[in-house]
């Protein structure tokens, strides 16, 4: 069985209006919550073996903060097609891992996260900032997830609820 973490970014900051989308950064509260996720991760012994990231700023800074926070020692790879992606491009990416990573962890934006924990799970379920969900798929290989492969959650975490 494999296991996927879905990640959306930390809160950002719209501070600069000059930015583009892609450029904003985490706020304060974006800043606290990336590295508790990561604690979190840490204590529940779901420290990914993989890491994918959205290039957008945001994105790739919450994957930082929660690798750090977790203990990940891995390279984070930044992947643009991540960049507000859906469930077909999470298949694809996936498809491609070496079948020693068990866990991996995806991080991104929604619609797009919301609508894979839907598609991998039957499960609808809210998901703001920083929310990061645990899907068991049952493959042995990542080349065998498709579109017909069905997962179950087994936990959500939105930072709101930790408190």
């Amino acid at each position: 069985m494999k296991s996927l973490l879905l990640l959306r970014h930390a809160k950002s900051s719209w501070k600069d209006m000059s930015l583009g989308d892609h450029d904003r950064p985490l706020n304060p509260r974006g800043k606290r919550d990336a590295p508790r996720m990561g604690r979190l991760l840490h204590e529940l012994d779901l420290v990914p073996d993989a890491i994918l990231s959205s290039t957008a700023k945001r994105a790739f800074k919450t994957a930082q903060a929660v690798a750090e926070a977790a203990g990940y020692e891995g390279e984070i790879e930044k992947h643009r097609s991540l960049y507000h992606a859906g469930a077909d491009v999470f298949i694809e990416m996936l498809r491609t891992l070496p079948d020693e990573v068990e866990r991996a962890m995806l991080v991104g934006h929604n619609p797009g996260m919301e609508y894979a924990v839907l598609y991998f799970t039957g499960e609808d379920e809210r998901y703001p900032t920083a929310t990061v969900a645990h899907i068991q798929l049952p493959i042995d290989s990542w080349a065998e997830l498709d579109e017909e492969t069905e997962g179950k959650l087994l936990g959500l975490w939105r930072p709101k609820e930790l408190d």
